[in-house]
């Protein structure tokens, strides 16, 4: 269903439904897919991802030489996955995940704190997300996994089952790794469980600065777009269903 709401689909849709409204209502119908078409050109921009990217980005990046102290665990939340990875002969994690994963593979080689991998089965895969990151992180990182939370379907369950689990180990405080983009509303997932979470963000979307190639459309800045829209509805449907008690 979020793909009929985001970019670049639903723009196609509204193109292809402004050509058929002109066929009765000519002006309407061009109206609505020259709007559209315009609209998927202005969010290839890197200056439009990054100026909707910014305000997402609120916790800043941990400093490596002076890590907080007082979390007892780290936390890692999946992103994607990718199963159309015949190489390998099962599911591996996506780009994302794996950014994820790999950062906090690097706290943890810092401070030697236990790992907790969270993310349930997308469709018909063979394994969950979870898992496919625990195998990364032990068999391609050689960091062992303690905990596995495999049934989560979005971010608000990834906190709260993975809530539960930190406390029946009597663990309250942790690292959390997200994008910088995703940190705010799992921030907020996360402080509704009561678990005080460190914010540990990794891959940052740099700040637009008008230099001519933040003005001309790629097919990566439209990615970026999607994912920063796509955070800014997740916000706003916690705020409604009640996961946040304010659209922060």
């Amino acid at each position: 269903m979020k793909n009929f709401l985001l970019p670049p689909l639903s723009l196609f849709i509204l193109i292809v439904l402004g050509w058929l409204i002109a066929r009765r209502w000519r002006r309407i119908g061009r109206a609505l897919a020259v709007l559209s078409f315009v609209a998927l050109v202005v969010l290839s921009a890197p200056f439009v991802t990054g100026w909707l990217m910014q305000p997402l980005q609120i916790y800043p990046a941990l400093d490596p030489d002076r890590l907080p102290s007082g979390p007892a665990a780290i936390v890692i939340l999946s992103g994607d996955t990718q199963s159309e990875a015949p190489e390998y002969g099962f599911d591996i994690p996506g780009p994302l995940t794996l950014e994820r994963v790999r950062y906090g593979a690097f706290l943890h080689k810092r401070t030697q704190l236990p790992i907790l991998v969270s993310g349930g089965r997308i469709h018909l895969q063979r394994s969950s997300l979870a898992r496919q990151m625990q195998a990364t992180l032990t068999k391609e990182f050689g960091i062992p996994v303690r905990w596995l939370e495999e049934r989560s379907y979005d971010t608000h369950q990834n906190a709260a089952l993975s809530a539960e689990m930190l406390r029946r180990d009597g663990i309250n405080k942790v690292f959390l790794v997200t994008h910088a983009w995703h940190m705010r509303r799992s921030m907020a997932a996360f402080r509704a469980t009561g678990i005080e979470a460190v914010p540990a963000p990794t891959r940052f979307i740099r700040a637009p600065t008008g230099i001519p190639e933040d003005f001309i459309p790629n097919a990566s800045s439209l990615r970026g777009s999607y994912y920063a829209l796509h955070e800014w509805l997740g916000l706003l449907w916690y705020y409604v269903a009640g996961y946040s008690k304010s659209f922060s």
